[in-house]
């Protein structure tokens, strides 16, 4: 249905950068805006990088150019992002919990204090799925399940993913013990559930239903303030008596200094595009569920996530 739409988005071309120069408002933007995507193409924040580019063009008049660099869970792209000149022409689509965790297991040369925060995007909440035939059918049932059956396995992508943390995050909560089986990819943990080689799976939902069609997969809840819009019909885990709140929410990131004017002026076009009926039909069609935070807010939303999850690395480090 929706994956056409993403072969389409991934043929755009790449274009090299300009010389770098600071940008004026009244003029901005002039040239080309490089976009860094710290993981390869066809996954969640490549797609909202292509999807929003194409309409922020729209609004701006200038091409929103995708630069894919993957490496290091992140840190590369990340780090591309950080190091650039603050003159407006490069951001990133930059996503928790990477962007708050890194810096709390290791010592990248960046930190939350390094960056400009544009806007939030989309919100990708955590979810456990598991095989259709297992009984379960709620979070109380996999919990109760968890306690009766000793090593009660969970596949997982990567340690400080949001999947992996999802899986800690309900431990600390429900007082169980559960296994991550650490998988390359999502596709990956998807086959295993599908063959029951783990109990269950962490993902994140809009990812989730992508790789997952087809196949033995049911969501037992979802890890979410509020039910998604690309499934309503789940139930959260805090309406099942269960208070986990974890996700991917990728936003407009850029290096420390970017004139306010500039940010300012990328923000009312973000918003416009946020307004724009066929925009939230092509991210509906790709699985994005949308969350506008605008700048303050979405500061705000990842000072708390910092706090979050340094508490928890102090009661259990994932590293």
């Amino acid at each position: 249905m929706f994956i056409p739409t993403r072969r389409a988005l991934l043929g755009a071309s790449l274009a090299g950068l300009a010389a770098p120069r600071l940008a004026r408002a009244s003029g901005y933007p002039d040239r080309p805006v490089t976009l860094v995507v710290p993981f390869g193409p066809g996954g969640g924040n490549d797609v909202t990088a292509r999807t929003l580019g194409q309409f922020l063009e729209r609004e701006l008049g200038q091409s929103f150019v995708v630069q894919n660099r993957p490496g290091a869970g992140g840190e590369i792209g990340i780090n591309a992002v950080a190091d650039a000149k603050p003159d407006g022409y490069t951001f990133g689509i930059l996503n928790t919990p990477g962007l708050v965790t890194i810096p709390i297991e290791r010592k990248p040369r960046w930190s939350l204090d390094s960056f400009t925060f544009v806007a939030g995007l989309v919100d990708d909440p955590g979810v456990i799925a598991v095989h259709p035939d297992s009984g379960i059918r709620t979070v109380a049932d996999l919990v109760a399940a968890a306690k009766k059956e000793e090593g009660f396995t969970i596949a997982a992508q990567g340690l400080g993913s949001t999947s992996f943390l999802s899986v800690r995050l309900l431990e600390q909560v429900a007082g169980v013990r559960l296994e991550p089986v650490i998988y390359p990819s999502l596709p990956q943990g998807v086959i295993a559930l599908g063959q029951k080689e783990v109990r269950g799976a962490a993902a994140n939902l809009g990812e989730g239903q992508t790789m997952s069609e087809g196949k033995p997969w049911q969501v037992v809840g979802v890890m979410a303030e509020e039910r998604s819009s690309v499934a309503p019909q789940v139930p959260t885990f805090r309406e099942q008596g269960y208070d986990v709140t974890i996700g991917s929410l990728r936003g407009f990131v850029g290096p420390k200094g970017v004139p306010p004017e500039i940010t300012a002026r990328l923000g009312a076009a973000i918003e416009k595009v946020f307004a724009d009926p066929e925009y939230i039909a092509l991210a509906q069609r790709t699985q994005q569920p949308l969350r506008l935070l605008r700048q303050e807010a979405y500061d705000r939303h990842l000072q708390e996530s910092d706090r979050k999850f340094r508490a928890l690395w102090a009661v259990k480090p994932w590293v």
